[in-house]
């Protein structure tokens, strides 16, 4: 999931991305089912204006986790370390000193897990595979027991009817490989074709749901140009060739794909906000096309052939540098799906004082619009602009809701969590998904961030998404109200 707003850029050309306000959630949005954060009502039993059966017999339902997120483990079965181990025991770097050592211990606890995701109706599964649990360096020598856990928890998917879908990388690159520059360096071209040649090699037979990167951007914003993430690399050059080697694997790791896994369903996962410019000021509007073209088009518009979205914002025209002959086509791979995900709205408005970008985030607060726990703008509409945005490109066939969810402050009382927004939260992004299904856009899955709370990254143990309360102390698991919300919707009671 990516923590990312583009509010600012510091006078010396370095990216900030905005902090977050300490707004509590809301409960302005819970009106949507009549319920209210005081009220006893359990909002599983209110109805809600559709059903499962209206999004199509064939529409993927599923919840998602990362491998660094829950697994912990860090040091078992042969795993190598990875930039997010290095980087999560740095002073500083995490909220209130977390790491993810033990995390949801999944390593050990995965069959219980996935025992919740078919007891609240899930037929899909997403999760990512560690790359140094299977090659601990990064390349060469393969960790046999990292391949065992991964097979384990594949059959057990299949044994439960549940279709595994698998992340090739969500941001937890082997340390081993950073110390030879990780994305900056070219040669991660072929560091990470060996590894999807690997895991396709692998888990094909059974896996045929594939997204090659999660959230491009926040590698190359948040890794390697604010530092705010691992591997904590701070300086506007990195991000060109960091954005163009990324674009290269997403579309290698495609091709490699296809190649080897037959039957297989490809995708890549982009995080995406509908933009809206502050006022309808010819320098708000450029504003907006400046951060539409970071934030939306720069991984899907190379995908595509169209080349990187230089027309909107002229500084990425610098990527040129980092190309080499070929690399155009390369760069272009026919998905069989895009994955979007989408969690807030976005609002900008000029600004002279952000060199580079010459643009804000007007915050939501200031806006007077309702927030989740980590103030991110609830905005349903959005998920239906950016659904429309991304259906005018031709060259998209399916869409995938990939990610979609809200933190809240969630409390376990008399053993119960009611988290009583977050299922309004989904109630209104799934009726604004129905309606852009409705108009003709092809959208087949919805994918819930997060199955159960767990490391959030920079927030640490902070920011809860889950459908599933985690105690980090006792690892006990409680499935909340949203949780049961959707098993009721899924399994139709």
């Amino acid at each position: 999931m990516l923590n990312f707003s583009p509010s600012s850029v510091l006078a010396d050309g370095g990216f900030i991305f905005g902090k977050y306000s300490e707004q509590t959630g809301l409960n302005e949005i819970a009106y949507c089912m009549n319920v209210t954060s005081e009220s006893n009502s359990d909002p599983t039993e209110r109805l809600v204006p559709f059903t499962r059966h209206e999004f199509g017999e064939d529409f993927c339902w599923g919840t998602v986790t990362a491998a660094f997120q829950i697994e912990g483990a860090v040091r078992s079965g042969g795993r190598g370390a990875s930039i997010w181990d290095v980087f999560s025991h740095k002073k500083g770097k995490i909220k209130n000193g977390h790491h993810a050592d033990v995390a949801c211990d999944f390593y050990n606890r995965y069959e219980a897990d996935l025992e919740m995701v078919a007891e609240m109706g899930f037929s899909e599964f997403r999760f990512s595979l560690s790359w140094s649990r299977i090659l601990p360096t990064g390349t060469g020598e393969i960790n046999p027991e990292g391949v065992d856990f991964y097979n384990q928890v594949i059959d057990k998917c299949v044994s439960l009817g549940i279709k595994p879908w698998v992340t090739l990388y969500h941001w937890d690159l082997p340390q081993a490989l950073e110390v030879q520059g990780g994305w900056k360096n070219r040669k991660i071209i072929n560091w990470f074709a060996e590894y999807a040649t690997l895991c396709a090699t692998l888990f094909g037979d059974r896996v045929k749901n594939w997204i090659v990167l999660n959230e491009p951007m926040a590698v190359a914003a948040l890794g390697y140009t604010t530092g705010l993430h691992a591997p904590g690399k701070k300086g506007l050059w990195n991000f060109l060739p960091v954005v163009h080697h990324l674009a290269m694997c997403q579309a290698e790791g495609g091709r490699i794909l296809r190649d080897l896994v037959p039957d297989a369903y490809i995708g890549t996962a982009i995080s995406c906000s509908f933009i809206e410019p502050f006022t309808n000021d010819l320098k708000d509007l450029r504003a907006a096309q400046r951060a539409d073209a970071v934030m939306n088009r720069l991984f899907i518009e190379p995908a595509l052939g169209l080349g990187y979205p230089i027309d909107a914002f002229a500084y990425l025209g610098g990527i040129k540098k980092y190309m080499q002959a070929g690399d155009a086509e390369r760069l272009r791979f026919d998905f069989d799906f895009i994955g979007l995900q989408n969690y807030f709205g976005v609002t900008v408005k000029h600004s002279y004082l952000a060199p580079v970008l010459w643009l804000k985030e007007v915050p939501a607060k200031l806006r007077n619009v309702p927030v989740t726990a980590m103030g991110w703008e609830v905005k349903p509409d959005g998920v239906y602009n950016i659904l429309c945005q991304f259906a005018q490109y031709k060259g998209i066939k399916e869409i995938i809701v990939s990610e979609s969810g809200a933190a809240y402050h969630d409390l376990v009382e008399n053993g119960e969590v009611h988290d009583k927004e977050r299922a309004a939260y989904f109630a209104l992004y799934l009726e604004q998904v129905l309606r852009a299904k409705r108009e003709g856009i092809n959208i087949k899955g919805y994918l819930v961030w997060s199955l159960m709370d767990n490391f959030e990254w920079a927030e640490g143990y902070n920011a809860r998404f889950g459908l599933v309360h985690v105690d980090f102390e006792t690892q006990k698991r409680t499935i909340k109200t949203s949780g049961k919300w959707f098993a009721r919707l899924l399994k139709n009671e």
